[in-house]
């Protein structure tokens, strides 16, 4: 049976893949949803109201803010989904396109969260959920500067829920592993190739998209998403899949050098 009234909702990157998977999932269970979208004109599930919100623009972000509260005069949940991936040796990524990357995957969840939180202490409650990954807590050959991203989320989100506790307003992170969805063909690439890193970047090409091919539906993490919102003890952490349930266990349990070599064996990197 649908559930009403289970306040606003706000999603951030839900036109496509997972945040177009948990706007859905969220309205159907009952809250009324606002999706966003860095381009105009973007279309999202039945019954969202979609937006058009970049936000490494904090001008942006606030306009957005303004347009939800004009309409809805609150916000209960915020999901800060809006990302972007990076894949090749941290050592090919300039210094200018580390910082865009930082740019959207961290300041662009501390802009999105500083601008909802007056909102959510005005009304003494509130959920924030951020989308990590296994990356934020594991290594990530290739991914390096996008694990890092992952990483600061996941520092920020812990120190944040302490902060926010006591005045009614809880952070979540949610962790999944490879999704079923178009992160493979959008990942950014290097903007300074070196020929060394070649052979295994091409390797971990092959490694990634056989990975994203048998990974687990937008559905599973959109799910994931809504226990976060709803549960009523909320966790700070929530694996989203087997696979990252599995993987959130072993790192917790198995020595460091058995899981590095774990680790090297799965990517098909040399031991």
């Amino acid at each position: 049976m649908k559930k009403t009234n289970l306040g606003i909702a706000l999603v951030t990157g839900a036109s496509s893949g997972i945040g177009y998977a948990a706007a859905k999932a969220l309205q159907t269970a009952g809250y009324h949803v606002f999706g966003t979208s860095r381009r105009a004109a973007s279309t999202g599930p039945d019954s969202v109201a979609m937006l058009t919100c970049d936000v490494t623009d904090e001008t942006s972000v606030a306009k957005l803010v303004e347009e939800v509260l004009a309409e809805a005069g609150r916000i209960d949940l915020l999901v800060n989904n809006a990302g972007v991936g990076l894949f090749g040796g941290a050592e090919e990524s300039s210094l200018a396109q580390a910082r865009a990357l930082f740019d959207v995957n961290v300041f662009g969840v501390i802009r999105m969260t500083n601008a909802v939180l007056p909102v959510m202490r005005r009304h003494g409650k509130g959920r924030i959920i951020n989308l990590s990954s296994v990356y934020g807590f594991i290594p990530a050959p290739y991914f390096a500067l996008y694990g890092a991203t992952k990483h600061a989320v996941e520092g920020y989100s812990q120190s944040l829920d302490h902060e926010l506790r006591t005045l009614g307003i809880r952070v979540t992170l949610v962790e999944p592993t490879y999704t079923r969805t178009a992160f493979d063909e959008n990942l950014v690439k290097p903007d300074q190739l070196l020929e060394t890193y070649e052979p295994a970047r091409a390797g971990m090409t092959g490694v990634v998209a056989e990975a994203i091919k048998q990974g687990d539906a937008p559905e599973v993490v959109a799910e994931t998403i809504l226990k976060a919102a709803t549960d009523p003890k909320p966790k700070l952490r929530y694996p989203a899949g087997k696979l990252a349930r599995k993987v959130s266990i072993l790192r917790r349990f198995v020595p460091e050098s058995g899981f590095d070599k774990s680790l090297r064996k799965m990517l098909q990197l040399p031991a």
